[in-house]
């Protein structure tokens, strides 16, 4: 049996989780969803491959918060970002962190689906660390 790539959802909407869970779902992925960013820090399997996508805005850790987080724990993997709003500091701190995409709240299956197939493709032939995607291959689209 082959291992499907994993989506990871972080969003502390639930409407936006479900949604994005049905069409991820549809898409053929495995999907994990998250309410915060903690919870996410407190994931301990990491499939190979998957991703995530992380809204800015969430209590307690922001989304870019998290990927500071994930930097410090060397847990690189491709992240989406989405928001309801972005200022230029927030998106600031995404060009730094070097997220795949930048999305604005609400945006279209056919702008995100394009950004998964890329994040777990390239992913999948990431030549540093097993499952990790080399910075010189990261792209910052949307911002």
């Amino acid at each position: 049996m082959t291992s499907r790539a994993t989506v990871f959802i972080v969003d502390d909407d639930l409407s936006v989780r479900r949604s994005l869970s049905r069409l991820v779902i549809a898409a053929g992925y495995d999907v994990r969803v998250f309410a915060s960013a903690q919870a996410v820090l407190a994931e301990t399997d990491w499939p190979h491959p998957c991703c995530l996508i992380v809204d800015v805005s969430m209590p307690g850790m922001t989304g870019v918060d998290l990927l500071d987080a994930l930097r410090s724990l060397r847990r690189t993997v491709p992240v989406i970002l989405s928001s309801g709003y972005g200022d230029s500091a927030t998106l600031a701190r995404a060009r730094q962190a070097d997220v795949l995409a930048f999305l604005a709240k609400p945006f279209r299956a056919s702008t995100l689906l394009p950004l998964l197939e890329q994040a777990l493709g390239r992913r999948a032939h990431a030549d540093d660390e097993p499952g990790a995607l080399p910075s010189h291959q990261r792209l910052i689209r949307g911002f």
